[in-house]
């Protein structure tokens, strides 16, 4: 994460406050990049990023957007052109999730997970590629998915049809944006631990169910970090469309579980 692989390039990175978002943006400014961090309702803990991004030597600012407003999404591209003059990478990564029945969910959660999730990404890889079609040298673009795209998670519809739409929506544009050189793929992080996480479940149960991976632990969002940085990797240049799945095997038949008996014939 040290070398300088990114060095004066831009990469915006939203939800970038906490979690994933908080380990992308700084993986980013320890490899040399400037980093718009992007956050929402956590304005002193994106503050802690972009000092410890600068304590690395890198640039980074602070900007306020909710991903569900156009403009707001559009006006954070254009921030990250004002201060660095340019946009290179732009990771999505904001979400937001209410779990519950379909039947009986509160629709002002469930469309609000939708506009995030879905409509958020949506607004960032378009808002992204006018800027790196202007700029007229390529770019990079990495949604982050989730397995929940498709596993039919119980009382996650919002957000398992956002990510699984999220999916489809990044290999149509994958396809459109080619000519251009920008390339745009997914990754779907497992259960990450992450401070989001505390909205559906205790410490203990995240531990104890933590366990059951095939992989015995939760994952951190430094590794799913790593991975994105991956994926942005100039190194990587014929990767477009693809989505990698790092999940620690959360995703394979239940039977593969630790101590589980695969079924008879």
């Amino acid at each position: 994460m040290a070398e300088t692989t990114f060095k004066n390039q831009t990469v915006v990175v939203t939800g970038a406050s906490l979690g994933i978002g908080r380990a992308t943006a700084l993986a980013f400014g320890e490899s040399g990049a400037n980093v718009v961090v992007n956050y929402r309702s956590s304005e002193d803990a994106a503050l802690e990023v972009v000092a410890q991004i600068e304590a690395a030597g890198s640039k980074a600012i602070a900007h306020h957007a909710d991903m569900a407003d156009q403009e707001a999404v559009e006006s954070l591209i254009q921030r990250g052109v004002d201060e660095f003059g340019r946009v290179d990478i732009a990771i999505s990564n904001a979400a937001y999730s209410d779990r519950d029945y379909f039947y009986q969910a509160d629709m002002e959660g469930f469309r609000r997970t939708v506009d995030v999730t879905m409509w958020g990404a949506f607004y960032l890889t378009r808002a992204a590629t006018q800027q790196m079609i202007s700029q007229g040298d390529g770019g990079i673009i990495t949604l982050v998915s989730s397995p929940h795209a498709f596993i039919p998670t119980p009382k996650a519809m919002a957000y398992n049809m956002s990510k699984a739409a999220l999916e489809h929506m990044a290999r149509t544009a994958a396809i459109e944006v080619a000519e251009h050189r920008i390339r745009i793929n997914m990754i779907q992080p497992g259960w990450i631990d992450t401070p989001g996480e505390r909205k559906f479940a205790s410490e203990e149960t995240l531990q104890t169910s933590g366990a059951k991976i095939p992989m015995g632990r939760l994952g951190t969002p430094e590794e799913i970090a790593r991975a994105i940085v991956f994926l942005s990797d100039p190194a990587n240049p014929y990767m477009t469309g693809a989505t990698l799945l790092v999940d620690g095997g959360i995703s394979l038949p239940w039977w593969a579980a630790r101590g589980s008996a695969a079924p008879s014939d």
